[in-house]
């Protein structure tokens, strides 16, 4: 059996072995013993204690060696220094999986990250598979199978798979999720991920026919690149969501404390999950009600909603997180509001939100969400339900069940209140559709339906590549240039390689003193931009190293004199090698477009507004290269530059299509020559549609 073959004893093993077992009701091997035994397992269970005896039932064995022959799973939990030994055992008895509950390994510190070296060098040598150390193991609710000591009653059987890299969010979870009324089908506990990951779950999780949607708790992932092909594969299939903690530095050094992992940088994660289809939530809570709603929900075929209320006040407030959610309010056909005013008093809206009074019946309701679903411009209805002063919650939602249940649209129910809509909850839970308590939650799980529907629309894109590039100029431009001290290549050696990729530059001459500065100037006419010339100094700008505009001799002359005090009196210890010489590209826009190499992901490509804006706005966005045609997009359109390029009040239309050009074509740059740890046009000028776009100013840096 190989290391892959081995994975599924995880999850349907014919016979378990749980080494540390107790007979004293307060050690947590004595609950795991419970649970495994006692949850309904139909394979074969075996406990391991030297001190032998009686366990529910079953002989407990002195050691390992003393079991029967074909244990596929191991449940180890004895004190660190023990684990090693176990391992040992195990893998010479034949075991090919083995859980390591026990904590004590990398996240106390180095004598933890030596311990655990030893650990998997144990398993490569007898071909078994490991999950954790530092971990609570695995519970398949259908199976049943569990393997954590997780306290009773455990989780209810449902549909919602969960893997998490900790153990007390998985404990808290189940507590919290069986008293919201929904259950999982799969529940693993990663711990420090020494060879068993997320991404070495994911497929045998998705292959569970009873699991609709997976959801994550993560702090790192162990190989970028390979999560996110992996996760490509599992979310055309089902959906995925995330919570990634470690977002922001107090998050990352507390995540690097728990498991010994370090976290990557948020931008490399959102661009990672974007192209890999998964959701990624803000709150433990939004994770759950957006897998409840992709669960419990047809997809639908658009982002347009329909709102039923009957009170004004919360009607408003779901408009307004209908569009902050990025869904729009449908405008309803005008037969749909015959019909509603047919259904309603004269003084209810038939507008969108669609207000019924307080005095709405449970007909009303039924009558009013049947209009709304048969409305082919309505994608998805939110139906708002305060307590009805004049009927009980539970009347309303039972007439508009079967409505609800026939419709090949997603419904979502806000029910907000306490008691007074308890009832009603749990009817709404038992017939597998969504509630929430407020609107806000409610348009926001209507907003990943619409989502999905997106990311299905485009799931299976290839990256698009550019024929035309010369990667072997590349190579040869890098064999005769060495990088400076602080890795940055010269300007003249990076616009050689920018030009081999097809990336538009302006034309660019080094002038070592003022008589070569007027020979160049003469080639390139004027008028001119003057740039200082140095290796050193990445932003010129800040040293006074850049003169634009200069219209004839004289000016070059005082320009060049002007930038060699400026070198002097700002930075006198950095090597200037002259100044760079460019005829000024006059109007247009300015835009950044860059990539730097993110350590987990690999190259990322970044856009947004450019020149000196780019750091005071901060309007830029990232993705994964190379880029497909709806990465391009996105980059595009959820930055203000991007959208600008459209044209605004009196700035024309911009050659969108060179910018789309040179974005492709910078990703294919970096994903060829990964050594490029940081490559960045700054700016872009981007002028009229048409006349194209070239880089004025730019850097690229080497690995070391």
């Amino acid at each position: 059996m190989t290391a892959d073959e081995s994975l599924p004893l995880f999850f349907a093993p014919k016979s378990v072995a749980l080494v540390g077992a107790s007979l004293q009701p307060e050690k947590l091997g004595y609950r795991l013993a419970h649970n495994l035994a006692q949850r309904g397992y139909p394979g074969e269970v075996y406990f391991v204690n030297p001190k032998g005896g009686e366990l529910f039932g079953r002989n407990v064995y002195p050691d390992v060696a003393s079991l029967p022959a074909g244990i596929e799973l191991a449940v180890v939990l004895v004190p660190a220094q023990h684990v090693p030994q176990v391992l040992e055992e195990c893998g010479e008895s034949g075991v090919r999986a083995a859980i390591v509950c026990s904590g004590g390994f990398r996240e106390v510190g180095e004598e933890g990250v030596e311990r655990e070296k030893g650990l998997l060098r144990i398993a490569k040598k007898h071909n078994m598979r490991l999950l954790g150390p530092n971990c609570i193991g695995v519970l398949d609710t259908h199976l049943p199978l569990d393997t954590t000591f997780l306290p009773l009653p455990g989780p209810l059987a449902g549909d919602l798979a969960f893997l998490s890299h900790s153990g007390a969010i998985c404990a808290a979870l189940v507590d919290w999720a069986r008293q919201e009324g929904f259950g999982f089908s799969r529940l693993v506990s990663l711990g420090n991920q020494l060879d068993v990951n997320e991404t070495d779950i994911l497929p045998l999780v998705a292959e569970d026919p009873a699991t609709k949607v997976i959801s994550m708790y993560l702090e790192t992932v162990s190989d970028g690149r390979c999560f996110v092909e992996t996760a490509s594969k599992v979310s055309q299939r089902k959906p995925l969501i995330a919570l990634k903690v470690g977002r922001f530095e107090s998050g990352r050094r507390a995540a690097a404390s728990h498991t010994g992992a370090l976290a990557g940088e948020q931008v490399a994660y959102q661009a990672a999950f974007r192209r890999a289809g998964v959701e990624q939530a803000s709150t433990i809570e939004e994770m759950f009600d957006w897998a409840r709603a992709l669960a419990q929900c047809p997809i639908p075929r658009g982002s347009e909603v329909a709102v039923l209320t009957n009170a004004g006040g919360p009607g408003v407030t779901a408009a307004d997180a209908v569009e902050y959610h990025g869904l729009q309010l449908a405008a309803l056909h005008e037969s749909t509001q015959a019909k509603l005013r047919a259904l309603l008093p004269p003084v209810a809206s038939v507008e969108n939100p669609v207000d019924m009074l307080a005095t709405a019946s449970p007909e009303q309701y039924r009558d009013g969400l049947a209009a709304l679903l048969a409305d082919d411009g309505v994608h998805g209805v939110i139906v708002i339900l305060p307590p009805p002063p004049a009927y009980a919650a539970l009347q309303v939602v039972e007439a508009m069940l079967p409505g609800i249940e026939a419709s090949d649209k997603p419904v979502v129910v806000a029910l907000m209140g306490g008691d007074l809509v308890s009832e009603a909850r749990h009817k709404l839970r038992q017939a597998g559709v969504p509630d929430y308590r407020f609107p806000e939650a409610a348009a926001s799980a209507l907003a990943v339906l619409a989502r999905r529907t997106e990311y299905l629309a485009r799931s299976g894109e290839e990256p698009l590549r550019a024929t035309d590039v010369d990667a072997e100029a590349v190579e040869r431009v890098l064999a005769a240039n060495a990088p400076g001290a602080t890795g940055f290549l010269s300007q003249d050696a990076a616009e050689q390689i920018l030009r081999a990729y097809g990336i538009p530059v302006a034309a660019t001459r080094l002038a070592r003193d003022l008589p070569e500065a007027r020979s160049h100037a003469a080639e390139l006419g004027y008028p001119l931009a003057l740039k200082l010339a140095s290796p050193e100094l990445s932003h010129k700008s800040d040293v006074g190293g850049v003169l634009l505009d200069l219209p004839d001799a004289p000016a070059l002359e005082k320009g060049y004199e002007q930038l060699m005090a400026n070198a002097h009196r700002f930075a006198p210890d950095a090597e200037v090698l002259g100044v760079y010489l460019q005829p000024m590209i006059a109007g247009g826009q300015e835009v950044i477009v860059g990539v730097s190499q993110d350590a987990q992901f690999g190259p990322l490509v970044m856009f947004g507004s450019g020149g000196v804006e780019v750091e005071g706005f901060g309007d830029v966005a990232f993705a994964l290269a190379p880029l497909t045609e709806s990465d391009v997009d996105y980059l595009l359109e959820s930055t203000w530059a991007g959208r600008r390029l459209a044209g605004f009040r009196n700035l024309p239309p911009a050659d969108r299509d060179a910018v789309c050009q040179v974005l492709l074509r910078i990703a294919q740059l970096a994903a060829d020559f990964p050594k490029f740890t940081e490559l960045e046009l700054n700016p872009l000028r981007v002028l009229s549609e048409g006349d194209g776009a070239w880089a004025v100013d730019w850097r690229l840096r080497l690995s070391p």
